[in-house]
């Protein structure tokens, strides 16, 4: 892509809330406007555009956004005098125009398929001050990986597979904004990859709504056991995946996972309630017996795979009994981390229309019960690494300590560290280095580095 007139060397800023196809779209925008002739900023105030990447799959999403968005029509003017306020990704998608009743400074709305249409709205907002610039049509837009891009880290990539769900869970917004399933082409996937490793990518994680479901809509099946055996094929040392939806993970994908070496010993497995009753109201698709049973079969093939999970507290009728179910489920499984949600209403989903009585007060001390088991069985996880060595890819230096280096291991804990002697912590990024584990918290790990990187 050519230079723009109008966008050559005007300073941008991204801003990126929700779930990592928002990452993977984020570094597809950077590098569009990298293309242009844009030059990215860290700091807002310094923007003359400023872009957020959004997700409206709960409610404080919304809110986060209106707020955001409000301080930066407040700030100070750009260097170039005017500022573009620019709002991608699923909030854009499903509000479209409507957008400017709750962002009235709104320049530029685009959708979740309208990531290539970027540099055209920004030129016509700074054409014409007087509307705002709107494509959130998804026909014939194909798919982003098509696009330029800047990676966050040069040793980590992420490869979307498909987009789009066709589960419409009751609850769940994102069919509506991301549309139906859509599969990549196989060989593309697998050739994408086959070229990130070439150009030192270390790590890669597939990317889909429902990535067990990948390749149905253009092979008549799902094909994603043979896309994990294809990709570890590949030469990528570490590969993962995300999401999975429960229903769809089949025995020949658990197998694939076993016998590829470059599988992380971790997987994200969304169960959402432990109660029969709860997982009909939201249209799940699996019981809590199916699901326990998919658990055993998981670990009897991988005895050290991680597990952790969502699960939403508070659904429309919930009952203690249903909440004690989850809680039971959740020790059974013996998860290794999960993220924890107060039920959010989104309309438009089945699950807005449904009447609950249930006092808040009771929904928030059933979310720091769960809380508190979760971060018991997190602790627990922990403790069997206690003085065992873990590999972990290196990805910089801590926030809290510029001294200490921090990673992440194959089964996701963050791994704290500080680099060997005679080797800077710039040298070590993006490198393999094992761990001793000397300390195993709650949230973390903490040990020493020893032997060579590699």
């Amino acid at each position: 892509m050519s230079p723009r007139p109008l966008l050559v060397g005007r300073t941008y800023c991204v801003r990126t809330f929700g779930c990592q196809m928002n990452l993977h779209d984020t570094e597809r925008v950077r590098g569009l406007l990298d293309d242009c002739g844009c030059i990215e900023v860290a700091d807002i105030d310094e923007a003359d555009i400023v872009v957020f990447m959004t997700c409206c799959v709960r409610e404080n999403a919304d809110t986060r956004l209106y707020g955001q968005a409000s301080a930066v029509a407040g700030a100070p003017a750009p260097p170039h005098g005017r500022r573009v306020l620019a709002v991608g990704g699923c909030i854009a998608q499903r509000d479209g125009a409507a957008l400017v009743a709750h962002i009235p400074d709104v320049d530029v709305v685009f959708g979740t398929s309208a990531l290539a249409s970027v540099p055209r709205l920004l030129e016509q907002a700074l054409a014409d001050d007087t509307g705002i610039a709107v494509d959130v049509t998804e026909d014939g837009k194909g798919f982003s990986t098509d696009l330029p891009s800047r990676r966050a880290e040069a040793f980590h990539a992420w490869v979307p597979i498909m987009t789009g769900c066709n589960n419409f869970c009751s609850y769940c917004i994102v069919p509506y904004v991301r549309g139906r399933e859509r599969s990549r082409v196989f060989e593309r996937v697998v050739d994408e990859c086959a070229g990130l490793v070439h150009d030192g990518v270390r790590e890669i994680c597939l990317l889909g709504q429902n990535v067990n479901s990948y390749g149905r809509d253009l092979y008549g099946s799902p094909r994603f056991a043979d896309l994990v055996r294809a990709v570890g094929e590949t030469g990528v040392e570490r590969l993962r995946f995300t999401s999975s939806n429960p229903k769809d993970l089949s025995d020949e994908t658990i197998a694939a996972m076993a016998e590829t070496p470059a599988v992380a010993g971790h997987l994200h497995l969304a169960v959402q309630s432990g109660s029969n009753r709860i997982l009909r109201a939201m249209r799940r698709s699996y019981t809590r017996e199916g699901y326990l049973d998919l658990v055993r079969r998981l670990r009897a093939a991988m005895p050290d795979l991680a597990l952790s999970t969502d699960i939403i507290v508070g659904f429309p009728g919930e009952t203690e009994q249903d909440f004690e179910d989850t809680l039971s489920l959740v020790r059974e499984v013996g998860f290794s981390s999960a993220f924890t949600f107060i039920y959010s209403r989104r309309a438009g989903t089945p699950a807005a229309k449904i009447v609950d009585d249930t006092p808040h007060e009771v929904i928030q001390r059933r979310f720091g019960r769960l809380a508190d088991l979760v971060a018991h069985l997190s602790h627990e996880s922990n403790q069997a690494d206690l003085g065992q060595l873990v590999e972990v890819l290196v990805e910089g230096a801590s926030k809290r300590d510029g001294d200490v280096l921090v990673g992440h291991s194959a089964k996701n804990q963050t791994v704290h560290f500080a680099p060997p002697a005679g080797l800077g912590r710039g040298e070590l990024v993006g490198s393999f280095v094992n761990v001793r584990v000397e300390e195993a918290r709650t949230w973390y790990l903490r040990g020493t580095c020893e032997g060579a990187p590699w």
